[in-house]
């Protein structure tokens, strides 16, 4: 069983979130994809990610069907493809390539020797 976790986003406190792991983002290394994450939790996108790796292609296309590209960035998603939180109405955000792939190659070193199903609490400082 996992922990009972409260963390304050902004002017809400979100209670009541179970998770087996918690991930402190780095926000100093990776910025935009940082401010990305806090304003969609802020906006009522879940902290938790219970890792999916097997939905995570049916949850990208989901999530960026009807988000057009733009040159120069890439379309960062939160909650991420991988989680099962993730797909059709995940917050999307236009952000630089070098951050978020440099972010989401840490996130997945970070959770590489979690299995599926593994809930994690993202927090961004």
């Amino acid at each position: 069983m996992g922990s009972v976790f409260y963390e304050k986003h902004y002017d809400h406190v979100e209670t009541s979130s179970t998770a087996n792991v918690q991930l402190i983002f780095p926000t100093d290394r990776f910025p935009e994809t940082a401010q990305h994450i806090k304003d969609a939790i802020a906006s009522g996108e879940s902290s938790i990610c219970t890792i999916d790796r097997k939905g995570a292609e049916d949850n990208r296309k989901k999530s960026l069907h009807a988000i057009p590209t733009k040159k120069g960035y890439d379309r960062d998603e939160w909650p991420m493809a991988m989680c099962s939180e993730g797909g059709e109405g995940a917050d999307i955000r236009y952000i630089s390539p070098s951050d978020n792939r440099g972010a989401g190659s840490w996130v997945s070193n970070q959770v590489e020797k979690y299995p599926d199903g593994t809930k994690v609490m993202f927090i961004v400082k």
